[in-house]
């Protein structure tokens, strides 16, 4: 009597014998074609564009259908969708990652590790003649709605080859999330993004990890869709890096000469009384930061700030930026700090306390806990504020919108300063925007402090040589309350100070 074929289960939907040998992992057999090899081997060797592998603006390919069996990728999706995701948020990103899945134990994911790391590993390595270790290197992330991967070039020391294979939904350009690659100007920095490359199921991306592999995952705008993906890096030679190229240092200048009638003109008179502004010195002495509420004359705020050019702004503008770095001002910040940023002021700041140390050196000391990440160098920081000559300011007037943001950089010169931020048209501002500014410790991802964009309110922050600070990304979700302003930006003038 001949043997039942076993069929599916509908009620608990097991699958035969047979339809589970389809699920195994196997790449598509197209890509073994050795004209196929060979077109992308001369492409890469050549770093020339083809139909296959593109060179512009750096060598990347994606592959459109990577994995033969669909029932595999399904089933790899779901079992995916069950790990423990973890929120990851700093200056560069804001999604899901899972741990890591090298030691994962999960049928499809251990298949799906060992195809990547062993067939596709191989594969690529004579594709593109590198030697490329069989290391694992691999997780799951997770983009949802407002989330991101910020410009990045995704080098490390040992990595040759990313790649990331893609279990997502139908996918259009309006859910946003594709991955941008940027080209890069002759210092091997990135200008603009010159391709887009949609997310679409079962694809596999790899690109090649070199200095000008500027790239990035535009945010998701569907709040609906995920966007889950496996991506991971192939380890070998690193390719020759440029010595890193650091930006010339925006000049600073000493106060500007301006009648005192500027600042009666234009601040709240609340802050020229002396008596509040020695409770307001109180206070930002023991924190190390305030936030002045109302702080221009109501009159003031309706100015007109679309463009940034200082030649040509309307003249409130250019006058709020004058009294921002007139010697009254100075005078006005050291009155509120305790600063010495004028000659006239500090004069009890100067002078030893019973430990021997001035007032600006305590500013370092306990209950400074907000925006300081170091203070144990209180007398080297006098002896180098003694040195550095006449107190001096540094300014901008900058225009916020959605998709805007600033990273945290290595290379910019550490030292101790007065930050201001004063903020306009930004009513109703909410967290979730972005667009709040972070101070964190220097290599450390603890936040010290966050000050929020608040209509008409100057910040100060005295920062020290181990903190660093960024603006976060400003979301989409953002679009919605600057519309209703009848605008699509706010603004905030954004001075340093230096003793």
């Amino acid at each position: 009597m001949p043997a039942k074929k076993r069929q599916n289960d509908p009620a608990t939907g097991k699958k035969n014998k047979k339809e589970k040998r389809g699920e195994l992992a196997v790449i598509n057999s197209d890509l073994r074609d050795e004209a196929v090899q060979k077109s992308m081997r001369d492409a890469w060797q050549r770093k020339e564009s083809n139909i296959l592998l593109d060179c512009e603006p750096f060598p990347h390919c994606q592959i459109t259908r990577f994995l033969q069996s669909e029932s595999f990728v399904e089933s790899l999706q779901a079992e995916l969708l069950q790990l423990n995701f973890n929120s990851k948020s700093n200056d560069l990103y804001k999604f899901q990652q899972s741990d890591d899945l090298g030691e994962r134990k999960e049928d499809h994911i251990s298949q799906i590790r060992s195809v990547i790391f062993g067939e596709f590993r191989v594969w690529l390595s004579e594709v593109l003649q590198v030697d490329l270790e069989a290391t694992v290197d691999i997780s799951c992330a997770k983009y949802e709605h407002t989330d991101v991967l910020l410009c990045h070039d995704d080098e490390l020391e040992g990595r040759r080859v990313a790649f990331i294979l893609y279990l997502v939904p139908p996918w259009e350009v309006k859910d946003g999330g594709t991955l941008d690659l940027f080209s890069t100007d002759e210092h091997c920095q990135p200008v603009s993004v010159v391709k887009s490359l949609l997310p679409c199921w079962n694809s596999l991306v790899f690109f090649e990890v070199s200095p000008v592999s500027f790239h990035q995952v535009a945010e998701v705008l569907s709040e609906e869709k995920c966007r889950l993906s496996l991506s991971g890096w192939f380890h070998g030679p690193s390719l020759p890096r440029p010595s890193r190229y650091i930006e010339p240092p925006v000049p600073r200048h000493t106060h500007i000469p301006r009648d005192e009638s500027l600042l009666f003109e234009w601040v709240n008179e609340m802050y020229l009384d002396p008596r509040y502004q020695a409770r307001v010195q109180q206070e930002f002495e023991e924190s190390s930061e305030i936030c002045l509420a109302t702080f221009l004359q109501e009159k003031f705020l309706k100015m007109d700030y679309g463009r940034a050019d200082m030649q040509s702004v309307p003249s409130c503008v250019q006058e709020c930026w004058e009294l921002l770095s007139s010697e009254s001002f100075f005078i006005l910040l050291s009155n509120l700090t305790g600063l010495r940023l004028h000659y006239l002021c500090g004069d009890e700041d100067e002078s030893e306390n019973e430990d021997g140390k001035s007032e600006t050196e305590n500013r370092g000391g306990e209950g400074n806990t907000q925006a300081s990440a170091s203070n144990t160098d209180a007398d080297t920081s006098t002896t180098e504020k003694k040195d550095k000559g006449p107190p001096t300011c540094v300014g901008e007037l900058r225009r916020w919108m959605h998709g805007d943001y600033t990273l945290l950089h290595d290379s910019v010169k550490r030292e101790y300063a007065l930050d201001l931020q004063l903020h306009m048209g930004c009513a109703g501002w909410k967290s979730e925007f972005g667009g709040f500014t972070s101070y964190i410790a220097h290599d450390e991802d603890e936040e010290l402090l966050t000050v929020y964009p608040e209509d008409n309110s100057l910040a100060l922050v005295y920062r020290d040589k181990d903190t660093l600070k960024f603006i976060k990304h400003i979301n989409n979700s953002s679009s919605s309350q600057l519309s209703s302003q009848n605008t699509a930006a706010f603004y905030d003038f954004s001075f340093n100070y230096y003793e």
